[in-house]
Formats: C-alpha cells, sequence, structure tokens
C-alpha cells in the first residue's frame, strides 16, 4: 500500500462514515425514546434509494402501495384504542394514516413520472417513504410500548422481515443505480473527488448539526429528551410519550430515505443492502452505547475507515472484520456493569 492508496481509503472510509453516523444518530434517538432497536431501518434505507430509482425510469413506484395498507392498518389501531381508552382518535393521525396514503395516490397518477426533475424526483421519494415510519410505529411497536425491550426486538425482527419481503415482492431482486446528484470531479494532489462525494459529506454534517440543535432549542426536540430521560415523568408535564414514538420514527424515516439518495448513485441497491448497512451504523451505535451521540459519531467515523482499509487487506472477510468490532465493546460495557453492581 503507498500513501496515494491510502489517501483513496481515507477518502472512501470517510464518505461511509458519513453514512453510518446518519443511521447510527436516528437508531439512538429511537432507542432512547421509544426502547426500540429499530431493525427497519435498513428498509427505510432500501425504500428510498428504490422509490427514486423507480421514478427516474420513469416507472410507477409500487411503495405508495405498501403506505396504503400500513396506512389503512395504522388508521384501524389508531380507532379502537381511542375506543378502548373511550377517547377520541387523533385527528391528525387519522388524516396522515387514512387520507393522505389515497390523495398521494391520486396524485402520482394525475402527473407524467417521466417528466418530473431530479428535485421533484426526491421530494417525491420522501413524501411517499417518510409517513411509512409513523405507520411502522403504530402498528407494530406502540402497542407493545410498556412490554420489556425483548419483547420490543421480537417485533423488531418481525417488522424488518416483514418489510425485507415486501421489498423484495415489489422491487425484485436486480439491483438499482441512481443519477448522481453532482457529476463533478474534482482533483486534490493526486486524489481524485467526485461532487457527489462531497455532497455526502456535506449534507451529512448539515444534518447532524441541524439535529443537534433541534434537539437542544427546539419545543419538539426538548420533549423528544424529556421523553427519553423518563417516560413517566414527560407524561406527568404532559408530553405524550406516543406522540414522542411518533416523531422519532419519521426522523428514523426522513434519515433511512436521506441516506438512501445519498448512497444509491455510490453503490447499486438491492431490495435487502439497507439491512447490511443500518448494522454498521447499529456498531457505530452500539459504541456509543445506544446513549451518546458524540460517541457514536466517532465510532461511525472508526467503522467507516476500518471498513475502508478491511477491503483493501482483506476484501472477503470486510464484514466480518467490521461487525467483529461490536464484540470488545460489548466485553468492555459488560466488564463495566458488573463493577457497577460490585459496587451496589
Amino acid at each position: 500500500m503507498n500513501f496515494d492508496i491510502a489517501l483513496f481509503l481515507l477518502q472512501d472510509g470517510t464518505i461511509n462514515a458519513a453514512i453510518y453516523a446518519l443511521l447510527a444518530l436516528s437508531l439512538i434517538l429511537v432507542f432512547s425514546v421509544t426502547r426500540v432497536i429499530c431493525l427497519p431501518q435498513g428498509e427505510f434505507v432500501t425504500y428510498g434509494a428504490l422509490t427514486l430509482a423507480l421514478l427516474q425510469q420513469g416507472l410507477f413506484p409500487a411503495t405508495i402501495y405498501v403506505v396504503l395498507v400500513f396506512g389503512f392498518l395504522a388508521a384501524a389501531y389508531e380507532v379502537a384504542g381511542a375506543f378502548r381508552a373511550t377517547q377520541r382518535p387523533s385527528w391528525s393521525k387519522l388524516l396522515l394514516f387514512l387520507f393522505y396514503p389515497p390523495l398521494l395516490l391520486l396524485v402520482l397518477k394525475s402527473i407524467t413520472l417521466a417528466n418530473m426533475s431530479l428535485g421533484e424526483q426526491i421530494f417525491t421519494t420522501f413524501c411517499i417513504v417518510v409517513p411509512l415510519g409513523p405507520m411502522v410505529y403504530r402498528v407494530v411497536f406502540q402497542p407493545l410500548a410498556d412490554t420489556s425491550i425483548l419483547v420490543l426486538l421480537v417485533a423488531a425482527v418481525a417488522a424488518h422481515l416483514v418489510l425485507v419481503g415486501i421489498g423484495l415482492l415489489i422491487f425484485g431482486p436486480e439491483g438499482f443505480r441512481t443519477v448522481p446528484l453532482s457529476s463533478a470531479v474534482f482533483q486534490v494532489g493526486p486524489m481524485f473527488v467526485s461532487g457527489q462525494s462531497i455532497v455526502v459529506v456535506i449534507v451529512s454534517v448539515a444534518l447532524m448539526l441541524g439535529f443537534a440543535l433541534a434537539l437542544s432549542m427546539t419545543l419538539y426536540g426538548k420533549a423528544l429528551r424529556a421523553t427519553a430521560v423518563n417516560r413517566v415523568g414527560a407524561r406527568i408535564v404532559g408530553i405524550r410519550p406516543e406522540a414522542a414514538g411518533t416523531i422519532s420514527f419519521a426522523l428514523a424515516a426522513g434519515t433511512g430515505v436521506l441516506c438512501g439518495i445519498l448512497m444509491s448513485p455510490i453503490t447499486t441497491v438491492h431490495y435487502d443492502t439497507g439491512f447490511v448497512i443500518a448494522l454498521k451504523g447499529f456498531v457505530a451505535a452500539i459504541i456509543g452505547g445506544l446513549i451518546s451521540y458524540p460517541i457514536a459519531l466517532l465510532g461511525a467515523v472508526f467503522v467507516g475507515i476500518v471498513e475502508a482499509f478491511a477491503s483493501f487487506w482483506a476484501s472477503a472477510y470486510r464484514e466480518v472484520i467490521v461487525f467483529a468490532m461490536i464484540v470488545p465493546v460489548l466485553l468492555l460495557r459488560s466488564l463495566k456493569s458488573a463493577s457497577l453492581e460490585g459496587d451496589e
């Protein structure tokens, strides 16, 4: 390995780290607010990338039918839950679950998809896939909100398997790539940097800064933090944990769609690609203890760079090396936890 190759691998690792950092942040947010290890996060990535790919080919995205079905199920759960609690159902949720998907379907049927610009295609992709996050939360996780983390993990595995199967059904086994957001190429010393790579890093950093500001300065962000710290206390002061869970899953779905849009021009995306990518973000989140956002960001950088260099030295064992990084982290945390219990 010479210096030029090291620079190229470092660039590749930085791009991967930007994607893993976004996924790690969304995984920590969802877990801290809802106690759910969001395995379907990878499907949000896949659905976003492949929906955009279909739109760019002028094909009608069958993702809207998935949103339609989940919206109907979520509306049924909302009405049934309100009936059991002798309360009125949330009209905002019913509007999102029951009326938004058919309206979006009519809009998509009435326009010519082949004539859409890249910005319109990206906006349409967000409009289609992001509502799937709150719907999945309402159908799968909200009814189990008071159960143990293990039960929520089993439900997350079930949701992941269902969404992967649906992805295979509507997208097929073929892989797709999308049009890059920037086709420019810049030369920095001996290294060539693509415009798409710069877009990935800039957008990721901007979103992370916006994420930090939103959590610390906005009312909804403070509500999410309060729910993460103490769900019972948040309910006492008027913050509904169910609403916080809905917002966290919406943010996770939006982050997943953005990651899919950013990475799909760089790598070929299949119906099950998002799961492996989300697992690497999960490794970064585990390094942060599923609590610390800054440590998770550092963990994402470490995971991305290790993966890049592992692909050069031992490409056949790249995934093994990346996922093996979680073992010493869990070992150290288990030892620390044992010492704390002994002190008590």
